[in-house]
């Protein structure tokens, strides 16, 4: 189900960002708008173009605002792919832990010894996987800081959920209760939430 989503945001992200691409190069090159594809651009568009015209000055034949959207729609398309990979790595983790709870294999104590070694393990990965994701999005985009943008967020988000894999069912036995309940909610939201902020967080910093 999650790589149907996927599929269709990179879709939907990549006519929305061919659009707004065609309509920078044509006001580029003095190319009128009144022709099907032009017309066909424009009215997909429109509706994420116009209101940043308003913020963003339209000076000679650049067309900052259908760049800038462009831009917007690029970082969209990337964003849940860092939180979706993120969550999958969190209930892994999460499944392993409430597995050797449920055998007596892990108690408190172990708690600093298994943290330190999945984040070993999540950082190593993020590195791997993030460095492939962010060449990745370099070829789609051909912006370097993009793809060391997206290195940087998998690497942390994946940092994100080997912590709160742990974390999670070993304060929920600490407290009594039962890790295997509620523990995929929690890792859910937290990668979620926490890779948006993370990509977004280092989008603001150095893309914008």
């Amino acid at each position: 189900m999650l790589e149907i989503v996927f599929m269709l945001v990179n879709t939907v992200a990549g006519v929305l960002g061919t659009a707004l691409l065609l309509r920078a190069y044509m006001l580029w090159n003095g190319i009128s708008a009144f022709n099907p594809l032009g017309q066909f651009a424009y009215a997909l568009t429109d509706w994420l173009v116009m209101p940043l015209r308003r913020l963003v000055p339209l000076p000679g034949r650049i067309d900052w605002p259908s760049l800038l959207a462009a831009y917007l729609v690029a970082l969209a398309a990337l964003m849940p792919i860092v939180a979706g990979i993120g969550g999958n790595s969190g209930n892994q983790t999460i499944t392993l832990i409430v597995r050797s709870i449920a055998l007596g294999q892990v108690q408190r104590e172990h708690a600093k010894k298994l943290l330190a070694k999945e984040l070993g393990v999540s950082l190593l990965n993020g590195l791997i996987w993030g460095s492939a994701l962010g060449l990745i999005a370099y070829w789609l985009y051909q912006k370097v800081s993009l793809g060391l943008v997206m290195t940087a967020a998998m690497t942390l988000n994946l940092a994100l959920s080997a912590t709160a894999g742990v974390l999670i069912p070993l304060t929920m036995m600490r407290l009594g209760r039962d890790p295997a309940l509620g523990s995929s909610v929690m890792i859910t939201a937290i990668t979620d939430s926490g890779g948006f902020f993370i990509f977004l967080g280092l989008a603001t910093l150095f893309l914008v």
